[in-house]
């Protein structure tokens, strides 16, 4: 296939992405709008034989202090066909528009699942006290694809930042968890659930917890929730000002996007979150709790009940974003996977974040600043 790349409107990038089963969320139009502090721009590869439109990609450019030069960012994209035999015909154009464009580097994540690993397989990991990493257990699938697009990135030249395997070295994760929901009937999920859950589910229906979807002039209960979380989880937190813009600008490209699902007991909202949606790909994106009543498992209906609605929504699979790779219990971030487990899906890992320093010195100049940071 010969192709063209150029700049394209947001029509045309929307229309394109409307046509896939589905594609990241951070590769909509409208996450520019949500990331309003950089510039962005649209690229899209036109099949010079039918002149159709067969990738596109939602670049964002960071300008740096004093210097008219960019990082230019494509989060979780762009989204091409990654298996093409011929990927650098796909991508050398990309990186000669972005230098054009004034970029000093350019940081993309291939969309590309490389290993999974079922529940079974990660719940014998954590009881092998010899197992400290995800890496450590017998993947349950390996995608052979994967290792080939990566062996073509790095002859091309692309680079990858190898953080020690955790997988937060990237913007975003490396590592997820996802429950499938295509071909399964919701009794076959919830019997997948672990005993935990499912009794977590059941006491939480009996005390009364009752699961509603919020709209807009619920953001700041929702950031109430957020910002308590924060403090008890010592990270720092988005300001309302980030989730009401998510909304609008979300809901504005399309009408349901963004959910909001508040988690209610005796009238008062416990816990939180937000979901996105593209096409068959429905993420759970942001979770808040009180540090009461965590008895009554608000957290444990909320999951349940968002997975129901895309479960109905016809979504193929519910994905519960990121978790470290670490099966060690003394480690902090153990929790993340230890939560999601429970819902008998599976740990995925990408391909993970790649760069492509177009101007050496400035690269290596941005890797100490962020080093730093």
């Amino acid at each position: 296939m010969s192709l063209t790349l150029r700049t394209i409107s947001r029509e045309q990038h929307l229309a394109f992405i409307q046509s896939l089963p589905s594609a990241s969320h951070c590769q909509v139009p409208a996450w520019a709008d949500v990331k309003n502090e950089w510039r962005s721009e649209n690229l899209g590869w036109f099949d010079d034989k039918t002149g159709q439109i067969v990738g596109a990609g939602l670049v964002l450019y960071r300008q740096i202090p004093k210097l008219k030069r960019y990082l230019a960012y494509l989060p979780e994209g762009p989204v091409i066909n990654w298996y093409a035999p011929n990927l650098d015909e796909w991508l050398q154009p990309m990186l000669a528009h972005l230098k054009q464009q004034g970029a000093f580097t350019v940081k993309m994540g291939p969309p590309v699942v490389i290993r999974r690993w079922d529940a079974p397989a990660i719940k014998a990991g954590i009881a092998d006290p010899d197992v400290k990493r995800l890496r450590d257990v017998e993947a349950t699938f390996i995608e052979p694809r994967a290792f080939e697009v990566a062996d073509q990135l790095r002859r091309m030249g692309w680079q990858q930042n190898e953080d020690g395997g955790a997988g937060f070295g990237d913007v975003q994760p490396r590592y997820v968890y996802q429950v499938p929901l295509e071909n399964r009937s919701l009794d076959d999920i919830l019997k997948g659930f672990n005993q935990l859950w499912r009794r977590n589910i059941k006491k939480a229906e009996k005390a009364g917890v009752e699961v509603v979807q919020g709209g807009y002039d619920d953001l700041p209960a929702w950031q109430k929730l957020y910002e308590v979380t924060a403090e008890r989880d010592h990270f720092r937190p988005r300001p309302l000002s980030y989730f009401q813009r998510m909304w609008t600008s979300l809901n504005a490209e399309d009408p349901n996007r963004m959910r909001l699902y508040l988690a209610v007991h005796e009238g008062e909202a416990v816990a939180a979150a937000t979901m996105l949606i593209v096409g068959g790909h429905v993420w759970y994106s942001y979770g808040a709790s009180a540090n009461h009543k965590r008895e009554v498992r608000p957290s444990n209906a909320m999951q349940w009940r968002m997975l129901r609605d895309a479960y109905a929504l016809g979504a193929s699979v519910y994905d519960l974003r990121g978790i470290s790779d670490s099966l060690d219990e003394t480690d902090h971030l153990f929790g993340l996977i230890q939560f999601k487990v429970g819902t008998g899906g599976q740990a995925a890992e990408y391909l993970g974040e790649w760069d492509f320093p177009l101007n050496k010195l400035l690269h290596k100049a941005l890797d100490i600043y962020m080093s730093r940071r």
